[in-house]
């Protein structure tokens, strides 16, 4: 099972800042920090979402073809993040829609130009 998520990023206190926003419409915040990273997650034992300078002082980089889904639990908070996402300078990759079948997503990229979706899966759409 997936413990945490870490995402490079050139720019620490930005990328704290766009995701301290992100992460309070998921209903996560900080559970770790130090100078280097910052971790966000709902509670002590579930997944945690992170940002980090990297350790090798090299530039962070995106992975091509890497990206970060994120679950929400409607059509409307997958809305709400993405147009967070993309206030706070987040670019578009996929406005909100169905994706086929019960599948709900939009696609944005972060401060940094990481991928990420937030989607939802219902019964029906």
């Amino acid at each position: 099972m997936v413990g945490y998520i870490t995402l490079g990023t050139n720019n620490l206190p930005q990328a704290i800042a766009y995701y301290d926003e992100i992460m309070s419409l998921l209903g996560a915040g900080r559970f770790m920090e130090d100078e280097r990273f910052v971790v966000w997650s709902k509670s002590p034992d579930s997944v945690g979402f992170s940002v980090i300078k990297p350790f090798d002082s090299k530039p962070a980089t995106v992975g091509n073809g890497t990206m970060i889904a994120l679950q929400v639990q409607s059509k409307e908070m997958v809305h709400q993040v993405y147009d967070k996402a993309i206030e706070l300078g987040g670019t578009d990759e996929g406005k909100p829609g169905s994706r086929g079948g019960s599948f709900y997503c939009g696609y944005f990229r972060d401060l940094d130009g990481n991928k990420l979706n937030i989607f939802y899966i219902a019964e029906s759409i």
